[in-house]
């Protein structure tokens, strides 16, 4: 384990974290200081622990989102998949009959 310091809202917080992992954390910290800094300015002092409750539940929100939009992505993949497949098998059965009328055909 290894360890890093992140700042969020002006006030540094040290992390541990696994090896090779501090810059993610880094990323991750500014993004969350980011969202933080623009609830600052748009709302005023309302104190970091609700800065913190508003920034969780934002990210929260957003994380939602792109839950569901990824499992609308994987359903529109399977139905797309299924179709292929039901076109391949089509496909597949097209081409036996004319492999099956070949080979009778030169009996």
């Amino acid at each position: 384990m290894t360890q890093v310091t992140v700042t969020i809202n002006g006030r540094s917080y040290p992390i541990a974290c696994k090896e090779g992992e501090e810059e993610r954390i880094g990323e991750l910290a500014r993004y969350i200081d980011g969202k933080m800094r623009n609830f600052a300015q748009e709302f005023g002092n309302v104190g970091e622990t609700r800065l913190f409750l508003l920034t969780a539940l934002v990210l929260a929100d957003e994380l939602a989102d792109a839950q569901a939009a990824s499992g609308r992505a994987r359903a529109a993949n399977g139905a797309a998949d299924g179709k292929l497949a039901t076109g391949i098998d089509n496909l597949a059965m097209r081409l036996e009959a004319i492999a099956a009328k070949l080979e009778t055909s030169h009996i």
